[in-house]
């Protein structure tokens, strides 16, 4: 293939984005008809089955990967709360305005990186971080100057912003706790861990769900996020923080907000208004300019 790991790594990203997208789209649609725990349980099983599949179908679990499962647990409990924490934000946070919260996920992962790992910003990595962060901050305050100024963040958007905050935590976690295990069995273990978590965590919503009842939409969302947005993200994101810093891989978040109103067109929700098109070409530039550096600092 002659391709390089860190090119491995980007292309691995920007499937990534493309497919996180669609479950802020999707998710909007489902949030006000159950239950976040509910549908996070379920979605972490179904996501659970998929990769252990993969996994047996790869030559299983190695017995050293079973070290130290305190791992998988701090893990998928850091996770399930981002996923949770999303759905009960989407149910009032507009899907591209909750994509542009999602952006301010890069800054934070530095921060965390370099906490974590001592992972080093470059002067143009830095500049790159604070403009993403100047597009999401447009785009969440939908253009409107007077509401930034006041701070007028949305009940869903603050919400979400908390679950955020584990995300960036998550990925400099997952360079430092792994120990050689192979993508998928380490995926598999997060997985499992975050599936315990969030049905004890939800286990009276679970009861209390009519299954049979509810809307095609929901079930539509639950495989869509844990087919496409949980197994194959997680390897995804797995197979890239192996091969880059954790704030070039959390760079890729910038182009949500711009994939998420294709998905919205798609969907028939409509075009957003022309004005928070100039907070996603921020988000755009910042992804530039983050790339733009791969060539000068390997790593």
């Amino acid at each position: 293939m002659g391709m390089t790991p860190a090119k491995q790594g980007h292309l691995a990203m920007l499937l990534f984005s493309v497919l996180v997208a669609g479950s802020f789209s999707l998710g909007a649609l489902a949030a006000n008809d159950i239950a976040p725990g509910a549908l996070n349980a379920v979605r972490f099983a179904i996501a659970s089955i998929v990769i252990g599949a993969a996994v047996l179908a790869t030559g299983g679990v190695q017995r050293s990967a079973l070290n130290a499962p305190w791992r998988y647990l701090l893990l998928g409990g850091i996770f399930g709360t981002y996923f949770v924490l999303m759905f009960e934000g989407l149910k009032t946070a507009p899907p591209v305005s909750a994509a542009a919260v999602f952006t301010l996920i890069p800054i934070m992962a530095a921060g965390f990186g370099w906490l974590l790992m001592r992972q080093k910003l470059t002067g143009r990595m830095l500049v790159a971080l604070l403009i993403g962060g100047v597009g999401a901050l447009w785009v969440i305050f939908r253009a409107d100057v007077g509401a930034l100024l006041e701070f007028k963040i949305g009940r869903g958007e603050a919400i979400y912003f908390v679950g955020c905050v584990f995300h960036a935590l998550y990925t400099p976690l997952v360079r430092k706790l792994n120990r050689g295990e192979p993508a998928l069995v380490f995926t598999l273990g997060v997985l499992l861990a975050g599936c315990l978590l969030i049905t004890i965590y939800s286990w009276n919503d679970l009861i209390a769900t009519d299954w049979v009842a509810l809307p095609t939409i929901v079930w539509i969302t639950i495989f869509y996020v844990a087919i496409c947005a949980s197994s194959a993200t997680f390897v995804l994101m797995q197979f890239a923080t192996m091969r880059l810093p954790a704030a070039k891989v959390m760079a890729y978040t910038y182009l949500t907000p711009s994939w998420v109103i294709l998905w919205q067109i798609a969907l028939g929700q409509g075009v957003p208004v022309v004005w928070i098109l100039g907070g996603i070409g921020l988000t755009i530039v910042a992804l530039a300019m983050l790339l733009r550096d791969e060539g000068e600092q390997r790593s």
